[in-house]
């Protein structure tokens, strides 16, 4: 057994996480609580850790006898940029607490490992905008408050500790979110944590990886929702404050804390010693954003930029859309977007809006489930000098909305503003076809039954593709509506367009209409009602 953790015990922990995921992929992708085609958590886990693995494994050939919190670091830093889905985003901000608390640690026995922990859990709460208990947070803090009890320096013990906490935390989770409870199951993502600390268990027994029995997991479709961030860069504030900053990473709390009161559109990125920090504020408030800086280490490289003014690289813009599809991908080309196909990593993210060539982007992840993976993107470019922003689309038909409004002689914040708001007033419609049994809201559906969704939510249930669709349709224009866009899937018939262009107008005469043939693979039918 391990007294201490050292670079080699962190390359054979990720190893055997990544040996462990990949063995519950299967079982964590299948078992979703939601019918639809997106959402694989468990996939999402084993994109997330593979990348953290490569990032790992790359450093050890340059630099063999690299410490443990460099190694760390390096695979949290893989973690990030490889990160899929909320799950990957959140992993990756435990990964990269623990390798802050190991980067100032002498050696890592059992109360290093327990305080790694606490500051994990910190990192993932701060990731998400709005904390939802009975996910894969609620298993981080027990696992660092079982870490903590024991009071014991021993590794194996501490180690065991978390893992044990952890597991009893993840059966808790029912009890925590109703959605989980009316399914009988647990949370996917605390299911995914509780693989890694077993993993991590293994390796300070020296013991071979072995899969361990748990019970059945699934994505938590109101964790993913409240995991939506607000759009970067629509403050409406009148100055931008930017600067370089040398400081310890125990400066940065106090900073964050100040900067917030001030203003918003806050970043604060970096590696120690130097952080770079970007805020927006009133004109008022520019001389303590500065000061809080000046509070906190030594500030350089000062920048103040008027928001509501014209400046150089002003009207370079681009747009970053997140797509599946050849008819959609040439839609949104010819709207001048770069298109990132569907699920895509941070660091495909990160590709694309570097690709813009633009010294202004705005991402458009079209999924609910890729917002944070865009956000994390969104604030990785901005340490690199480029201004970006999210605005939340969850389907191709409101980007689609959203890129109409566009206009480049305005301010890029009131861009923004107009392309959310745009997108906002767009309802969006889908007909998919169910992966597994499930309880929607529109009552009990099997695998294989075809699914008419509105904002997100099951509302028609059927087997044939036209009936669906046509009470669908029927269903989003009850609530009013003058435009709308239809984008027919891969697989729909001959005749679809046809059929689906006649009930429109039999039906709902004075409505405008717009069809495109998008050759997306998962949805036969998407709508948008504006």
């Amino acid at each position: 057994m391990l007294e201490t953790l050292d670079a080699a015990a962190v390359h054979r922990w990720c190893d055997g996480g990544l040996e462990a995921l990949r063995a519950h992929q299967r079982e964590i992708d299948d078992l979703n609580v939601y019918p639809v085609p997106d959402g694989d958590t468990g996939t999402n886990l084993v994109l997330t850790l593979t990348a953290a693995q490569e990032a790992v494994v790359s450093l050890l050939h340059e630099e063999p006898r690299t410490p443990i919190g460099g190694l760390m670091s390096r695979m949290a830093r893989g973690a990030l940029l490889g990160a899929r889905g909320n799950s990957g985003v959140i992993v990756s901000q435990i990964l990269r607490g623990m390798a802050d608390s190991f980067a100032t640690a002498v050696a890592v026995r059992g109360s290093e490992l327990a305080s790694a922990l606490r500051e994990a859990t910190d990192a993932a709460y701060a990731a998400v905008a709005r904390p939802v208990e009975g996910t894969v947070l609620s298993v981080v803090a027990a696992a660092a408050e079982g870490a903590g009890r024991i009071r014991s320096d021993s590794l194996v013990a501490v180690a065991r500790a978390a893992a044990r906490a952890a597991t009893e935390a993840l059966a808790r989770t029912p009890e925590q979110l109703p959605v989980l409870a009316r399914a009988g199951v647990v949370d996917a993502g605390g299911r995914g944590l509780c693989l890694l600390l077993d993993a991590l268990v293994d390796t300070v027994e020296e013991n071979e990886f072995v899969t361990r029995p748990r019970p059945v997991a699934v994505v938590t479709p109101a964790a993913e929702h409240d995991h939506e961030h607000e759009p970067e860069d629509c403050s409406g504030l009148g100055y931008e404050v930017q600067y370089l900053l040398d400081a310890p990473p125990e400066a940065l709390p106090g900073l964050r804390a100040t900067l917030a009161g001030l203003g918003d559109s806050l970043v604060v990125v970096g590696d120690p010693p130097t952080w770079n920090v970007h805020v927006h504020v009133e004109s008022a408030a520019i001389g303590p954003a500065v000061e809080a800086g000046v509070e906190a280490g030594r500030p350089f490289q000062i920048r103040v930029t008027p928001l509501t003014e014209k400046r150089p690289g002003a009207d370079s813009r681009g747009a970053v859309v997140v797509a599946d599809g050849d008819g959609l991908t040439a839609l949104f080309e010819a709207e001048g977007a770069v298109v990132v196909d569907h699920n895509p990593s941070t660091a495909e993210m990160l590709a694309a809006v570097h690709a813009c060539g633009a010294s202004a982007v705005v991402l458009l992840p079209n999924d609910t489930n890729t917002q944070a993976v865009a956000v994390s993107a969104a604030r990785e470019a901005e340490a690199a000098g480029v201004r970006v922003s999210v605005v939340p689309t969850r389907s191709p038909v409101q980007a689609l909305a959203a890129l109409a409004v566009r206009d480049h002689g305005r301010p890029f914040a009131d861009d923004v503003i107009a392309m959310a708001e745009a997108a906002g007033a767009c309802r969006y419609g889908e007909v998919c076809t169910a992966q597994r049994d499930a309880l929607t809201v529109a009552g009990p559906c099997r695998a294989g039954d075809l699914l008419g969704l509105v904002d997100g939510e099951v509302h028609v249930i059927g087997s044939d593709l036209t009936d669906v669709s046509h009470r669908l349709l029927d269903r989003m224009l009850g609530g009013g509506g003058e435009l709308v866009t239809l984008v027919l899937g891969a697989a729909v018939p001959p005749g679809m367009e046809d059929d689906l262009r006649g009930h429109v107008h039999r039906t709902w005469p004075f409505i405008e209409l717009q069809c495109y043939a998008g050759g997306q693979p998962r949805y036969h039918l998407l709508a948008g009602v504006e």
